[in-house]
Order: structure tokens, then sequence, then C-alpha cells
């Protein structure tokens, strides 16, 4: 008899939640279309395990603006590139500011980082002085070098694995992570990534990756607040452990890096720089202290590494399932290269072709599938419909790009859509065109764009030029696996391993 009340106590819950969230005022005006909400938890059943891909088909039914209801949040997701710019340029300033989220709250030091900050003086202050201090022509020409330094390591290291098949993500992420900590700490962190590796490389991209697949969960607290303190799918708990790693290890960069342990800082590292703006008062902003240089760091090394690592690695696994673009490409870097020196980032913009192919990997492999999450600060109109203050804007980067109504054939890798002659031969990734828009648009667009294009197209162009390409235990190219894991960006569900088999003279590698 006593089991009764206790059985009782969720449904009365859960039928006065209902009833409460059916009293809820209905907005007046006229919303954009979409599906029909569940009781309570309105559409997120609706998400399913790839959110990306259950918005797309959604949109093919209800339309390019559709409006959902996530628990008691109104959401509206832009699915094409009118409906994006609509949102993104014409509205941009009324969707510069985050929503409030368990990643900003758990992830990023209570939204003290520059990615999840509400759009305001301090965001100002942090993009801009990543803006000037390392994103700038003149900064990253300064650090051209390095990038090409560490490239050059990673050809070193694919010619020392001989016959042993290779995981190209690991390797390419210990790239591109030291490529980064020389500019941001004036070292690197990890070693080469070689036949053994690296430990605590391997363990950094197990905490980006994880990092990214809990950023990219749809957390019912975040929606259903009355369910927030019970955590029902761990998610929360599980930021907290990984905030304690990740801040255990930026900790450990700051602290060496004030006390010199590694030699007298380097007055060129964006981290110096960041330390003497510490006790500094900004005009914009007033002082960072070293919670916001950690978040910072936080953002810089996880925005700035795995989404160029699994960018290179998607274009690698569709070259290698299209062996004639490969010979193409190579083609063109023996010509305008030559096969006596390692490609270099004065010699990308005369490469069409491999630029064409760096675009196509963008299109149908964004890095983030589906936009960081945007608030509405006011109500407006958008196509006609009425869209509320406090909205949630997400944009399908993913679905734009393959827009049947704008792409011919958009599940083909086709790089030849970029080339004169081609259907968008002017279409650019950097904002400016919204059929691809891999960076995002607007305020909030990557801060980072310039260094995440020139590192993209650098690994491409080198990995096409060193190298030719087998998959390891002899796995037929047309059999390769390219289903997607979904998560803030989109990893390959399966590792790409590979044997790398030089193509050009030892000499031209450099020493081991």
């Amino acid at each position: 008899m006593t089991i009764l009340p206790l059985l009782l106590y969720p449904s009365l819950t859960a039928l006065l939640l209902y009833v409460l969230l059916n009293l809820r005022p209905r907005h007046p005006n006229r919303l954009p279309p979409g599906p029909s909400p569940w009781p309570i938890v309105g559409n997120l059943p609706h998400l399913g395990a790839s959110p990306h891909q259950s918005l797309a088909t959604l949109a093919a039914k209800y339309g390019p603006l559709m409006y959902l209801r996530l628990g008691f949040v109104d959401v509206v997701v832009a699915a094409s590139a009118s409906v994006a710019a609509q949102f993104l340029k014409v509205h941009d300033l009324n969707f510069a500011s985050r929503p409030l989220s368990s990643g900003g709250k758990y992830i990023a030091y209570n939204y003290q980082d520059m990615v999840f900050a509400p759009y305001g003086p301090r965001w100002r202050m942090l993009r801009k002085i990543c803006s000037v201090h390392m994103f700038s022509a003149k900064a990253m020409d300064g650090f051209r070098h390095v990038r090409q330094e560490e490239v050059a390591i990673l050809t070193r290291t694919l010619v020392s694995a001989g016959k042993s098949p290779v995981k190209l993500g690991q390797i390419l992420n210990v790239c591109t992570t030291n490529a980064l900590a020389r500019v941001v700490l004036g070292r690197r962190v990890f070693a080469d990534g070689s036949a053994g590796g690296d430990p605590k490389a391997d363990e950094f991209k197990d905490m980006v990756v994880e990092l990214m697949v809990l950023a990219g969960e749809f957390h019912i607290g975040d929606f259903i607040p009355a369910l927030d303190w019970l955590d029902l799918q761990g998610i929360k708990n599980k930021m907290k452990k990984l905030h304690a790693r990740f801040d255990s290890f930026l900790h450990g960069i700051l602290e060496e890096h004030k006390s010199g342990k590694f030699g007298a800082p380097s007055h060129g590292d964006l981290l110096s720089t960041l330390i003497s703006l510490k006790d500094d008062a900004d005009g914009e902003g007033g002082k960072l202290s070293d919670v916001e240089i950690k978040a910072l760091l936080l953002n810089l090394f996880v925005a700035g590494t795995d989404t160029s690592s699994s960018t290179v690695e998607w274009a690698i696994a569709e070259l290698i399932r299209h062996p004639k673009l490969l010979k193409q490409a190579q083609k063109e870097m023996d010509n305008v290269v030559g096969r006596d020196r390692l490609v270099t980032e004065l010699d990308l913009n005369e490469l069409n072709f491999l630029q064409a192919i760096v675009k196509e990997t963008f299109r149908l492999h964004p890095s983030t599938p589906l936009s960081l999450p945007r608030i509405a600060s006011e109500s407006c109109e958008v196509d006609g419909y009425y869209i509320p203050k406090g909205s949630t804007l997400l944009v399908n980067v993913w679905a734009i790009a393959r827009d049947p109504n704008v792409w011919a054939d958009p599940l083909e890798f086709r790089p030849m859509r970029f080339l004169p002659g081609g259907e968008k031969p002017n279409v650019d990734v950097q904002g400016n065109n919204f059929e691809v828009i891999p960076f995002g648009a607007g305020r909030r667009i990557c801060v980072g764009i310039s260094l995440g294009l020139r590192m993209v197209q650098l690994l491409v162009a080198t990995l096409v030029q060193t190298f030719d390409w087998e998959l390891a235990n002899g796995l037929n190219p047309e059999k390769l696996n390219m289903d997607e894991a979904f998560g803030l960006t989109l990893q390959k569900a399966e590792p790409l391993m590979v044997h790398p088999m030089p193509r050009l003279a030892p000499h031209v590698y450099g020493s081991h």
C-alpha cells in the first residue's frame, strides 16, 4: 500500500507540468511552421542522435525557417542560405548574444570566455585582443614559419611510420596543437606523435573530443529548468569533471609561463601579452583576470586544434575515395611547387584546385554542423514570421551546404564546382556567401577564421604533395566508412587509418 503514493508522485508532477506548460500564453503572432511539440519536453525527441541531420529532414517538410519548442524554450532553426542571411546579416545585432547553457556555465568558466560570453564590452575586449595579437595579417605572417616548421615535422613523423598504419587524425591533432601552442605559449606542448606517440597528446585530443561531444548535447535541464537539478543525462556531472581536467592543464601552463620554467617567456607569444594585460585597465572592458586568461586559452586550444585536424582528416578521406581528384591535385602541386621542396603558405594562392578541394571539404563536412546558439534580444520579424524575444537561434550549417535548391548533386564530393565554369566559382567560406558558412557569419563569426583556413590549406596541400595514400588492412576505398559522429564538431565516426607512402625524394622531408 505504501508504494502507491510513490508511483503517483511522478504522474502528478508530470500532469502539473503539462498543465502549467499549456497555461502559458500562446503567441498571438504568426510563428514559423514546425512539428507539433510533445507535452512537457516539446520537440526535444525530434532531435535524435544526430540533430543536424534530424533538423535537415524536418526542414525538408516544414521549410527553411522552422519553429520548435524545446521544453520551455522557443527555438528557431535556419536551414537555407537566404534565411541564415536574414538572421546573421539583417538582424545580426539582435542575435549577437548567447543563451544561458550548461556548457557556458560548467565548462567555459561561467561565461568568462569569448565563445559563450554575452555580447558586450568584455566580449569585445577579448575578441579585440585575439584579433590584434594573434589573427591580424601581420601576426599571421609573423608566425608563418611556425606553421611550416610544424607541418614539416608532421611529414617526417609520417615517413618514420614506415609500413605501420597510422591514425591520421591523432597525428594531425598533435601538429595543429603544437603550431597553436608555439604562437600562444612560445613553445610546443607535445612530442612529435611518432611511433609511440605522446600519451599527453592522446589524452588532450580525447579531452577536446569529449568537450565537443558534451557541448553539442541538448541538456534537458537547459530547456526544462525544473529538471535541471536531477541531471537526468549525467551531462552536468561529466562537464564538471572535464572542466576540472582542463583547468588543471591550463593552470599548469599559466603557472609554468609565469615562473619561467621553460626559459624566459618570449614576449612575442600571446600568453605573455595576456599576462601583461592582466593588471592593465582596458578602455573597453577593465582588467583581465587569471580565470579569463584560462577561459581564453580554453577557447583557443579547443576551437583551434580539433576543428582543423578533423577537417583535414575528412579531406584526405575524400581524396582516397576519389583517386582521380588526388592525382589531379598532385599534378597541380608538381607544376606549381615542384618536387624538390615542401609547399609553403606563399604557394597557396596559386593552387586553385587545392583551394577548391578545401572549400568542398568545408561544404560537405563543416567542422561545426550546427552553429553555436544565439538568442534574440528583442522580438523581430523574419520572412513574414514572428520571432519572439528570448528565442534561441540555431543555424543548420550542414543542411545549408547540402541544399539541393542551391547545389547540384549536393551529396557528391565535387571540388570543380568552385572553379571557373563550375556552379559557384566566386563563393568563399569566410562568411560572405551564406551558401557555405563553416566558420559562421556576422559579429560572432569565428575569430580564428584566418588561422583555420591557412592551417587546413597548408596541411591538405602538404599531405597531397608528399604522400600517396592507402587504407590500412587493404581496405577498398569504396568501403571506407564516412559516417559522422555528432558533437559540436563533426568527427569521423571511425578514425581514418592509413599507410602514407612518400612520393618525393628523401631529402625533401628533412632529417629525422
